[in-house]
């Protein structure tokens, strides 16, 4: 890279830094209100496990002796895994035993393998194979993580509503996404640009889709604002929206 390439590559790094932590930080309002009723509800820790895994390869495949000029992935990552863990540890503590005993199950998964990447990494690959290894175990989850929101989509298309899909995130979701897809251009690296490319696609459609149904805002039929929430935040599915919408309205 020449000079100005280097520079436009920190600049969008920062600024992929910035949107990514805000991203990491939405969830405090759910988390401060499982805190204070001292439960999970119908909220599902799943997406937050996953999360961390994304945060915790991510993080990995960007130290240098993974691959190069990466630094400003693992330093957003890092903080990012540290925060989920805190999400995932509050969600242990106040859920309900099975769901407890499910998600500490999918805690030890999650450290598992992300050990079993570290050290297959560090013990039997070497150079261009660790960087493909990494890389492409960071990409999965990435994508996986970057499609969460699909499901409010189809809320959105479904009630023709956007009062459940906040502009700010749908927004930061975009701006995370361009920049970190741009950073990867100017770095020569598919494993940054491609996963994130899919996460910019993914916000504009979001944005899209608030700029068709922005007027309705507030007007969707059989649904709840709480619910709107937890999907938007945490990427339920349609039928586990419906059932919270039957436990909050009294039904079984």
């Amino acid at each position: 890279m020449n000079q100005m390439q280097k520079n436009a590559h920190l600049v969008f790094g920062i600024f992929g830094n910035a949107t990514a932590l805000f991203l990491f930080l939405a969830p405090m309002i759910t988390f401060w209100r499982i805190i204070k009723s001292k439960s999970t509800e119908q909220f599902s820790g799943i997406p937050y496990a996953m999360t961390l895994l994304n945060c915790l390869l991510s993080a990995w495949y960007g130290l240098p002796f993974v691959s190069k000029n990466n630094l400003l992935v693992s330093t957003i990552n890092g903080a990012g895994a540290g925060i989920e863990v805190i999400y995932v540890l509050i969600f242990i503590v106040y859920a309900p035993k099975k769901e407890k005993t499910k998600i500490l199950g999918l805690f030890t998964f999650v450290l598992t393998f992300f050990a079993a990447v570290v050290l297959i990494s560090l013990l039997a690959l070497h150079g261009n194979a660790r960087k493909l290894f990494c890389g492409f175990a960071t990409a999965v989850f990435s994508i996986i993580m970057y499609g969460s929101p699909l499901s409010i989509m189809r809320t959105v298309i479904r009630t023709k509503s956007v009062e459940f899909m906040p502009f700010f995130l749908s927004l930061f979701v975009f701006l995370c996404g361009t920049s970190w897809f741009i950073y990867g251009l100017l770095g020569n690296d598919p494993f940054v640009y491609v996963n994130n490319g899919f996460g910019s696609f993914l916000g504009a459609l979001q944005l899209i889709l608030y700029f068709i149904y922005r007027k309705n805002k507030g007007k969707g039929k059989n649904e709840d604002k709480s619910t709107g929430v937890v999907s938007v935040e945490l990427g339920l599915p349609d039928k586990e929206l419906s059932n919270t919408n039957s436990a909050q309205n009294g039904h079984v």
